[in-house]
């Protein structure tokens, strides 16, 4: 495996996949964090994520800078990347354009040291939303997703805990 973008709906396994895909490469793991606690549930999913990857994992938390965490990717070690649509998020909300943070992070998934796992949620399924932020949101980590498929390895999109294969 040199890089894996795993995709899926909200609550779909897509995080659990990704880290068992990593856990199965013997490598040691790493994973980029792009969640930030801006209230006291996301604080209490962070932990129950942390919690539920257990031992053995070093995390490092990356809101913003993905192409600098994957270019200091140490060798010998799996990266986890969880999640895109976060890391979309936060660049909008700073005033930055995801899609021109885009080929970098590709140029560096392309470089990288060892394998990459890219997770993402697939944002596209549902409503139009209501306001122009959240569809501009929508849009934005749509085309991301996209860039991303077309430059990895594999793609997996989780349903209810089962993974297909795209690519």
């Amino acid at each position: 495996m040199t890089s894996l973008f795993v995709l899926g709906g909200a609550r779909s396994g897509k995080s659990r996949y990704a880290q068992m895909r990593a856990e199965q490469t013997g490598l040691d793991r790493i994973f980029i964090a792009t969640a930030q606690a801006y209230d006291g549930e996301m604080e209490d999913r962070i932990a129950h994520h942390r919690d539920e990857r257990g031992d053995g994992w070093h995390t490092v938390e990356v809101p913003l800078d993905l192409t600098a965490a994957i270019r200091d990717q140490e060798d010998g070690a799996v990266l986890l990347i969880d999640c895109l649509t976060l890391w979309t998020s936060n660049l909008l909300l700073a005033g930055h354009d995801a899609l021109d943070a885009v080929p970098d992070l590709i140029e560096a998934i392309g470089e990288a040291a060892g394998p990459i796992i890219l997770v993402s949620n697939e944002v596209g399924l549902g409503i139009v939303p209501d306001n122009a932020l959240a569809r501009r949101f929508r849009d934005m980590a749509g085309i991301v997703n996209q860039r991303v498929a077309a430059a990895v390895g594999e793609v997996q999109f989780l349903v209810s805990g089962l993974p297909l294969r795209v690519k």
